[in-house]
């Protein structure tokens, strides 16, 4: 019998599990049309990604990528300012590419999730009324209108991959779709404001901090009852709560 290779759980919860298996990483989704939007975005992308190994939903096998993540939220990046320029100019070409052709979320969507997901918070008295009111106003500042890009949707600093200074590819592209830029760029710099520099030194255009500031605060506003839910914890240091305080 062939030596079967030891089993990492990347990460599981209600909606979705990803495993390692050797070089292969196995994502199993409740919903196919998650893995159907993920294939579908990595074809189009014009920077590098996970060599699809076969599709036969809901299961989806990814090939592993070398080198390591950009850095994980909660943790300082030990990786070299020139890696998150790299980042920056990769997230630049995707921006520049052909839009793909199904559409995002619209304002009005983005809008009533802050709504309902503050009104929980409050509600339940996950965080102070005071830090939840102040970071809705900064927040509200994101959802104006904006010529659509072709974005990835969930672009964290772990599912951004370096080797050096080369980025090598980028993960989980489920939520890709017609969107705002800087909601790419918040999203990666999300608890790594200090290398927003950088990133944008590699984007290579001007940009308005505050909205991607108001980004921050829509993003951890709206993910912190999810968080909560599946098991995770974004109360922890340098997590979503440490970046609504940050705006105090």
């Amino acid at each position: 019998m062939a030596d079967v290779p030891e089993i990492e759980v990347v990460v599981a919860h209600s909606e979705r599990a990803t495993v390692r298996a050797g070089d292969v990483f196995l994502k199993i989704d409740a919903d196919p049309d998650h893995a159907d939007v993920e294939v579908a975005a990595m074809a189009l992308a014009p920077v590098p990604t996970p060599q699809v190994l076969w599709h036969n939903p809901p299961v989806l096998a990814l090939a592993a990528l070398r080198g390591r993540a950009l850095g994980r939220l909660g943790e300082p990046s030990t990786a070299p300012a020139t890696a998150w320029v790299a980042a920056g100019a990769a997230v630049r070409r995707l921006h520049d590419a052909p839009l793909p052709p199904w559409p995002g979320r619209s304002l009005d969507e983005l809008a009533t999730r802050l709504d309902r997901e503050c009104a929980w918070l409050v509600a339940n008295g996950a965080l102070p009324t005071d830090l939840v009111t102040r970071n809705r106003h900064i927040a509200e500042a994101a959802l104006r209108p904006w010529t659509p890009v072709f974005t990835h949707g969930d672009l964290q600093v772990g599912h951004v991959f370096v080797d050096g200074d080369e980025v090598t590819g980028v993960l989980d592209w489920s939520e890709a779709a017609r969107g705002d830029a800087l909601f790419d760029l918040a999203t990666l710099t999300l608890g790594h404001e200090e290398r927003l520099g950088d990133v944008l030194a590699g984007y290579g255009t001007d940009v308005d901090l505050d909205v991607i500031r108001a980004w921050w605060s829509w993003r951890s506003l709206v993910v912190i009852r999810w968080l909560t839910e599946h098991g995770f914890d974004p109360s922890a240091p340098g997590c979503e709560v440490d970046v609504l305080r940050a705006r105090m």
